[in-house]
């Protein structure tokens, strides 16, 4: 299949009204990095994530203020695929101290409503359980599923015939769903997934994350480097650095812009931008690569011509290609549910941000830098 065939376009000399399109485009999204920042998801912020499924359609707005009233603070709720289900997230990997008493006093509370016989003494209170000794052996089944019903995980220790102890866990999964319990009285729900990620683990995923991409753009200006000239190597860096900072402008400016459209720096938008570069890069070298043929074949003719000759010659396959990526992708972002829609939503803007910057970046950078420091460039 080809398209554009015969295909003789001025690129080169258009440079001035792509200089214009990525400075505006990237001053945007500058200004929304700054302004309204990024949304990261668990891996890297820490907290404690909830994934509810309802019976019915759920309001979110409504949801969203009985979570914030639970003693956790501002409880952020979105959507989560369908009207049906919702996810919760918060920055507390634990229950605060302060909360405690209140905890302690609401399982108590649970216990005396359907066993007011039963005899508990206190064992141990910490931030993660509670510990009773219960006199009853024969109503302690009952009080765990009591618990149960309420959102509480407990579990029974039978030591002798006379005394067992009675475990009680306090995650801010299960607090979460206690006290959605006790506002939302009418409503069913169930927890589907519940995903604890410590700060410290966040900031180490943070760090590593940002290893990866510089290390990958240094490996990839020394082979680049190597295969083409050094300045060939720097457009194609400086086209990729355009890409990203473009892609996470986007990123930025689209977060929460549509209801259903949460984008979250994750693990897998990390892993979307890795191949972004990846992809980015194959284009260019594409580009270069007839660039070296051309420069090889036309020794006589300026290096803007040259160039224009490439990219008009390699545009059939370079629009191919994206448009058929874009269709897997696009596919993914609609169908791919809550999990996959930021690493489809990054995919489908870098693609297309890398298809213009392989063209309209790295070869222009090339020929800048040749026309600036008049040095011809030869292979």
């Amino acid at each position: 299949m080809r398209i554009f065939h015969d295909l003789n376009v001025d690129f080169m000399g258009k440079r001035r009204i792509f200089y214009t399109i990525s400075s505006v485009i990237l001053i945007f999204g500058l200004i929304n990095i700054f302004v309204r920042g990024f949304s990261f998801g668990i891996d890297f912020k820490g907290g404690v994530e909830v994934t509810l499924k309802f019976d019915n359609p759920v309001n979110i707005t409504e949801l969203r203020d009985k979570a914030s009233n639970i003693g956790l603070g501002s409880v952020e709720a979105k959507t989560f695929g369908d009207e049906t289900s919702a996810l919760l997230r918060t920055g507390y990997t634990e229950l605060p101290a302060e909360l405690l008493p209140k905890v302690q006093s609401k399982v108590e509370d649970v216990i005396n409503a359907k066993y007011p016989q039963v005899k508990k003494t206190l064992v141990e209170r910490t931030a993660t359980f509670i510990s009773y000794h219960v006199d009853s052996i024969q109503a302690l089944d009952g009080v765990v599923k009591a618990l149960s019903d309420g959102g509480f995980q407990a579990s029974k220790l039978v030591s002798d015939s006379v005394k067992a102890n009675l475990t009680v866990r306090l995650g801010v999964s299960d607090w979460i769903k206690s006290g959605l319990r006790e506002q939302m009285t009418k409503t069913n729900f169930d927890v589907q997934k519940s995903e604890r990620v410590v700060p410290l683990v966040g900031k180490e995923l943070k760090r590593n994350a940002l290893w990866a991409i510089a290390l990958s753009l240094i490996v990839i200006l020394v082979y680049l480097g190597f295969r083409f000239k050094f300045s060939f190597a720097s457009g194609a860096v400086l086209a990729l650095f355009h890409d990203i900072f473009l892609t996470l402008g986007i990123f930025s400016a689209f977060n929460g812009l549509i209801p259903w459209l949460n984008l979250d720096i994750s693990v897998t938008v990390v892993g979307a931008f890795l191949t972004l570069i990846g992809y980015s890069m194959m284009d260019t070298v594409v580009v270069f690569d007839r660039v070296r043929e051309y420069m090889k074949i036309y020794k006589t003719l300026p290096l803007d011509v040259i160039m224009n000759k490439a990219i008009n010659k390699t545009m059939s396959r370079t629009v191919i290609t994206a448009f058929t990526t874009l269709i897997s992708v696009t596919v993914l972002l609609i169908f791919g549910g809550e999990v996959l829609r930021s690493f489809a939503f990054c995919l489908f803007i870098g693609i297309i941000t890398g298809t213009y910057s392989s063209i309209f970046v790295a070869s222009v950078f090339v020929l800048e830098y040749s026309e600036r420091t008049h040095k011809k460039i030869e292979f």
